[in-house]
């Protein structure tokens, strides 16, 4: 079997691209999985969260990315210390956006739904793919209007007959864009874009034919992860009957495939989408039938992940004695720590996240300072370039806060969330300001929850 450079390296032949031999003779004797994994821990070692996987080795090492976002860039200056990117092989920033400026005919507009700029509030890799998927989320339209968006080229996916490494790259790579803009800002205005290419994606499953079984492979794998990723926009959002749908049809897929990863990824979603519709039996058996697809994955990360949407279901449901159990099991599980098998899609999920889902829990036992301790820590630990994730933890302290008895407190982390809110565009966390604040109504005059009020006010209706 091919090596994932060899095989990007065939696929590219007569692209144009120059492979980046100094990368290549930086991995040494390791294979692109292995070396992928020593990104990965390189970027724990700094705080930084990268979705490095064989793949993407192979794409830097066949030329295709000709320089690395800001993020890849410090976990390889920091894995190579002393080392430039030109010593690295890579193309300098400047020359490359040069390039691409050069071939436009001007600046493309914002999408309506989209007030951000994707290119200016996202680093991302500054090669051929960020056209395709910058359009991707900047157009609108058809099937086939979303299918030549991920470089399938107008009207080519009814009649398509081969998948390759392209139309596959695309479907990966507009997986991990969805993800990169949810961190920064939120769902609201991102879901009915992210559509587009998961319809794209589907139709060439419907029509399209891959000459590899490992093509198929990845494609039915990045689409299915390409529907929960769209799947939990709608959820975030508040539209929890797409969300049902879209994680659906990525169990689906997942059954089809027989990838057991994807099927555990589904089930982890639609247990916590049951958890927030009430259907707390539904998250309960939902994240069990996740655990068993997941222990054939040997990722105890995943497991912990589990369990706690497992918890979370006992707490709704009010059993307090399995809901422990379920949380003694995952933190047994997440002190095993992080490890190769651990799935990109899981790059969120650290002490903060554990701490957060620990507040979910004992906020719906009705516990409320404990929930307000936890929520705390997970504020505290979460990296402060993770907009959407920090919000929300401030926002659950804001709510436990609230019921805790703490008006004046609660206040002050509400007005933190509020500060946030011009960055991050998110149903949920709006709705957990409205709950806030009508919990505070009696506490109206005390310290600046009177002032927090009124801008909650503001901000619905501003929404």
């Amino acid at each position: 079997m091919a090596s994932s450079s060899q095989a990007s390296g065939q696929a590219r032949q007569g692209s144009g691209a120059v492979p980046n031999l100094a990368f290549r003779r930086l991995r040494g004797q390791r294979s692109a999985g292995e070396f992928a994994a020593a990104v990965r821990k390189a970027a724990r070692e700094i705080g930084e969260q990268v979705s490095c996987d064989a793949r993407y080795i192979g794409r830097v090492e066949a030329g295709e990315i000709r320089c690395p976002n800001y993020a890849y860039e410090r976990v390889f200056l920091h894995m190579f210390p002393g080392l430039t990117l030109a010593d690295l092989g890579f193309t300098a920033r400047e020359r490359v956006r040069g390039g691409q400026v050069a071939r436009r005919r001007g600046p493309e507009p914002a999408h309506p739904c989209c007030p951000f700029d994707i290119d200016s509030d996202i680093d991302s890799d500054i090669d051929e793919e960020s056209d395709v998927l910058r359009r991707a989320f900047m157009t609108s339209g058809t099937t086939t209007v979303a299918a030549a968006s991920l470089g399938l080229g107008l009207g080519l996916v009814p009649n398509q007959r081969r998948v390759g490494e392209a139309e596959v790259n695309a479907v990966e790579e507009a997986v991990r864009r969805i993800r990169l803009l949810d961190d920064r800002h939120g769902a609201d205005g991102l879901y009915r874009q992210a559509a587009q290419p998961l319809r794209a994606a589907y139709a060439l499953l419907d029509a399209g034919t891959a000459a590899r079984r490992s093509t198929a492979h990845r494609l039915h794998s990045g689409a299915g992860e390409l529907a929960i990723s769209v799947g939990w926009l709608a959820h975030d959002s508040g539209r929890f009957d797409d969300a049902r749908s879209h994680y659906a049809e990525a169990l689906a897929t997942a059954r089809v495939a027989g990838d057991g990863a994807l099927e555990a990824h589904a089930f982890c979603n639609a247990s916590f989408l049951a958890r927030d519709a009430g259907r707390y039996r539904e998250a309960v058996r939902s994240a069990q039938a996740g655990q068993r697809a997941a222990h054939r994955l040997a990722s105890a990360r995943l497991l912990s992940l589990l369990s706690l949407r497992e918890a979370g279901g006992w707490a709704g449901l009010g059993d307090r004695g399995a809901c422990e159990k379920s949380l003694v099991r995952a933190h047994g599980y997440f002190d095993r720590g992080a490890a190769d098998a651990d799935p990109e899609w899981m790059s969120f999920f650290g002490e903060p996240e554990l701490e957060a889902l620990q507040a979910q829990c004992w906020s719906a036992l009705g516990e409320w300072s404990r929930a307000a301790r936890h929520a705390r820590r997970a504020a505290s630990l979460q990296d402060r370039r993770f907009t959407r994730n920090l919000a929300l933890y401030r926002a659950e302290l804001a709510l436990n806060l609230a019921h805790a008895g703490a008006p004046a407190e609660a206040a002050r982390a509400g007005q933190q969330v509020l500060d946030l809110l011009e960055e991050v565009r998110s149903t949920r966390i709006q709705s957990m300001l409205s709950e806030t604040a009508r919990v505070l109504v009696p506490q109206r005059g005390a310290g600046d929850v009177g002032t927090f009020m009124d801008r909650v006010g503001e901000a619905g209706r501003g929404a």
